[in-house]
């Protein structure tokens, strides 16, 4: 028969005769009686054995766990009894193997749901013994492998190498340790008891470790929050000995614990606090109590009294913000003012502590209510010449910079870094040379005591296409100045801030004066630099609205101009921006800022580059014309974005640090579009003429496109010159300020005969050290000249006068002698007529500031805006940009 045509195989499964295939075959053996035996198990035929079973169900059960005879093989179908799964042996199959024991049960065998999961209490009682076992075991091993550290052999710093933009070396520095190790006799006991009351209060009693404070630290790397060191001194003492190994990993945290244990464990506490008062770090390249002591206060430790000693204790809290002296630079809150207020609150804290501990007397504590006189930084620890202002301004920058370079101060202090700076050596040396030059034929304070000694420079030159720092002139000497002239001065930058205002008006427009304040904010019309406003001397200022601006005393606002005149023809007196600029017009300036709105005139400043730290309030029309005092570097930045047709880079000191493990930062650019380019470029064009044909005329390069401003402010404190070609950026500022004086009188003085002339504009001086160093440092490279601008904006005002013709509208009287002018009083309506160098005193690049402006006098000469503060100068912050000691203010 064929394949296909075989009979099907029957399925195994279901119906009678599949159960009748399922049973066994019957026994030959008759089976006895049941009870014939007086056994249970006779009534099976087992051959007449005892069998010690109850019954048929456990008979049969025994059978299948022995595999011997009666035992019911399981049939083949998928049913476990005979029949299929409906048969009468259903459910009475094969029983599963039970599971090997395990070592740890659990889950738990032979529990069911959620009784798995709930561990014995044998598992429990283990798991805690080996945990506390291996804890043991780990401690002990950890403890017999650390050392107690030696703060002569281990605290030990490398040199950091700095490298010119070219990659030839500059200096090497940082590895100089100042330390010298001295013994507890020789340490005052007021020092011990001031570090112990304020810093660990249990030390003679502690074990060396603060669990508490181990367990927050750690909890704090987990989380990814700010570490924290050792909070006892035995801790903070062998942190200081490891300088070789700072980096924050657990198991350097795990390290320091063992270290810490043993220390506390076989080191007596006074050796302990002797090491660490010699290892600490107390700010001005100090380590060690006896180098703190000469660095503030020029003595032997054993010398001090409980007073400085509460004082050297405070900075050991971080110098940077406890130092007298200030630290504006690493940290633009660091100031001397909010330092000595720092300083002076831990200090009474420590003295209080000493007290209340028992280790300081109620009446010679009431000895120290007062900071203790705190010598200037020394010179010798820092290097001299222009290096050591560039090598603070890499410094800053990259401390400042922490959470992109990943340096901090203490990692700057171990060394051991390859620190690529972006100075250029000429061009730092050109720069240096214009100053000195410059100063030399003009300034000599032995012919001139009274008008030329304190005189002051100050220049930074900033790459425009990518904000790179090429040269700055921070002063004499940094042994001798310690203050860095290119980034932190504090003086008023007087009529260089007017293109910020302009490029306002022609990138938010001016409001609409028949519009509600808040739909005026929406409905502008960008300005034109055609557009014509009043260059009218002491100018009725005017709320966007046409209602006249009063100060908080309801008291009008006249804008006074340069030498007191008027330009244009009466009786409007109407001229252009770009004239405005090229004269340096107060009056159009600030009433075109009051127009636009000064927050926007802020806003537009922020946008080029100038930090928010160093900007005046812009609350009174003043702010238009150059109250606020930003940097040299932050200036020459700002301007550098218009000459990149409105592309922004912060300034910045460092492309580059590496270390033996390899590259540890680089720097990325990152460009933001500030303006338009159509708004840089006619700002950059506006400009241009204020060079060609206006009071900049001294800053010309034949051959070269240069665009500029000058700036002079309110008595004569302060000039300015800033300007850019497309390849380079410079501001350059003159001032006199006595700052190696006690803070407290540190004050910008009036320049009137300084250098032999009347008074010293922007156009002067700083216009000559800015044309000489430009010439030299663009030597070698081709003219590059500026984009062609495309029209902007429309013609803002009424037509323009017939002609425009500056008109006196007051004498000009002329002082006969140079001596200085007094600063009007706060309520004067009008400045005090000032020389004029030049027709109308145009030449002289000083914008008059003017009468009563609601709480800052800006009454003064040329290019002139309110005086600078009176006070320890703040941080200007070229870094912060990338300023020398990188800092804030702008």
């Amino acid at each position: 028969m064929s394949e296909h045509r075989r009979k099907p195989q029957q399925p195994q499964e279901g119906g009678r005769a599949a159960a009748r295939r399922g049973q066994p075959a019957p026994s030959s053996r008759r089976a006895a009686p049941r009870g014939a035996t007086g056994s249970p198990a006779d009534s099976y035929g087992a051959g007449g054995e005892e069998r010690p079973y109850g019954g048929r169900a456990e008979a049969r059960r025994a059978a299948q766990r022995s595999g011997g005879g009666g035992r019911r093989r399981a049939p083949d179908g998928p049913g476990r009894g005979p029949g299929g799964p409906n048969g009468p042996g259903r459910g009475r199959g094969r029983a599963s193997v039970p599971a090997k024991k395990r070592i740890i049960d659990y889950p738990r065998a032979g529990k069911y749901g959620a009784a798995r999961w709930v561990p014995s209490w044998k598992l429990v009682t283990g798991m805690f013994i080996g945990f506390i076992g291996g804890l043991v075991a780990v401690a002990g091993i950890g403890y017999a492998m650390v050392s107690v550290p030696n703060v002569a052999q281990t605290a030990t710093a490398q040199n950091n190498v700095y490298y010119w933009s070219d990659g030839t070396q500059m200096v090497a520095t940082g590895g100089e340790t100042n330390r010298q190790i001295v013994n507890l006799s020789q340490i005052p006991q007021a020092m011990r008891y001031a570090v112990i009351s304020q810093e660990n209060k249990t030390f003679y009693t502690d074990s060396g470790i603060d669990p508490k404070g181990i367990a927050r630290a750690f909890f704090n790397m987990a989380t990814g929050g700010q570490t924290q060191g050792g909070s006892t001194i035995t801790q903070q003492y062998v942190k200081n000995a490891r300088l070789d190994d700072q980096s924050q990993t657990v198991t350097r945290k795990f390290k320091e614990i063992f270290i810490s244990i043993k220390v506390g464990a076989t080191v007596k506490k006074d050796d302990i606090l002797a090491g660490y008062l010699n290892s600490a770090y107390y700010g001005r390249n100090a380590y060690g109590i006896e180098a703190a002591a000469h660095a503030y206060f020029n003595k032997q430790a054993i010398k001090l009294n409980p007073g400085e000693c509460a004082f050297l204790a405070a900075m050991l809290k971080g110098a940077t913000y406890y130092d007298p002296a200030g630290n504006p630079a690493i940290d633009p809150s660091a100031t001397a003012e909010a330092n000595q207020r720092r300083a002076t609150l831990q200090m009474q804290d420590t003295l209080d502590k000493m007290v209340q501990y028992g280790h300081l007397s109620a009446t010679e504590r009431a000895q120290y209510k007062a900071l203790p006189h705190v010598d200037n930084p020394r010179s010798n620890t820092r290097l001299s010449g222009q290096t050591g202002y560039l090598v603070d301004l890499a410094n800053s920058y990259l401390v400042t910079h922490s959470d992109q370079t990943h340096i901090t101060q203490q990692k700057l202090q171990q060394g051991g870094l390859q620190i690529y700076t972006t100075f250029d050596k000429t061009k730092v040396k050109q720069l240096h040379d214009a100053v000195k030059n410059v100063q030399d034929k003009n300034i000599k304070p032995k012919e001139r005591p009274k008008t030329d000694t304190f005189v002051q420079f100050g220049g930074a030159s900033v790459d425009p296409a990518s904000g790179a720092i090429k040269a700055i002139y921070g002063g004499e000497d940094a042994t001798k100045h310690f203050t860095n002239n290119a980034d932190s001065t504090g003086a008023q930058v007087g009529s260089t801030f007017k293109p910020f205002v302009l490029a306002a008006a022609m990138e938010w427009g001016v409001r609409n004066k028949d519009l509600g304040e808040e739909q005026a904010q929406d409905e502008r019309t960008v300005a034109s630099p055609k557009s014509l406003y009043s260059g009218k001397n002491k100018l009725k200022i005017k709320k966007y609205d046409g209602t006249v601006w009063t100060d908080k005393d309801n008291k009008e606002w006249l804008q006074a101009n340069d030498g007191n005149l008027s330009v244009g023809k009466a009786p409007d007196y109407k001229i252009d921006l770009r004239e405005a600029m090229q004269y340096s017009v107060n009056s159009v300036y600030v009433q075109l800022g009051m127009d636009v709105g000064t927050d926007k005139v802020e806003q537009s400043a922020l946008d080029a580059g100038i930090l928010k730290s160093s900007l005046a309030s812009s609350n009174f029309p003043s702010f238009s014309i150059g109250t606020s005092d930003p940097s040299a570097i932050r200036m020459a930045g700002a301007y550098a974005t218009f000459a990149a047709s409105g592309r922004q880079n912060d300034p910045y000191s460092v492309d580059k640090v590496s270390s033996k493990d390899g590259t540890v930062f680089q720097h990325v650019k990152q460009t933001k579009d500030a303006f338009t380019p159509k708004v840089a470029d006619n700002v950059t064009d506006v400009l241009k003429t204020v060079v060609d044909k206006g009071t900049g005329t001294a800053a010309r390069l034949p051959g070269r496109d240069v665009a500029g401003k000058t700036g002079t402010t309110d008595d004569n404190k302060s000039a300015w010159f800033v300007g850019y070609t497309p390849q380079l950026s410079t501001a350059i500022g003159m001032y006199r300020m006595d700052d190696n004086a006690a803070n407290k009188n540190r004050t910008f003085l009036k320049m009137y005969g300084t250098g032999g002339q009347k008074e010293i504009h922007g156009a002067s001086f700083p216009a000559q050290i800015w044309h000489d160093y430009m010439a030299e440092a663009l030597k070698g490279q081709p003219p590059a000249q500026f984009p062609t601008p495309e029209p902007i904006g429309e013609v803002i005002n009424d037509t323009p006068s017939p002609s425009v013709t500056p008109t006196p509208t007051q004498s000009v009287t002329q002082s006969p002698t140079p001596t200085p002018t007094p600063s009007e009083s706060f309520n004067s309506p009008s400045p005090t007529p000032s020389d004029t160098c030049g027709n109308f005193g145009w030449g002289c690049g000083n914008n008059g500031g003017g009468g009563n402006n609601g709480g800052t006098n800006t009454g003064g000469t040329g290019g002139v805006t309110s005086s600078p503060t009176e006070s320890t100068p703040g941080n200007s912050r070229g870094n912060g940009n990338g300023g020398l000691f990188a800092g804030s203010n702008g």
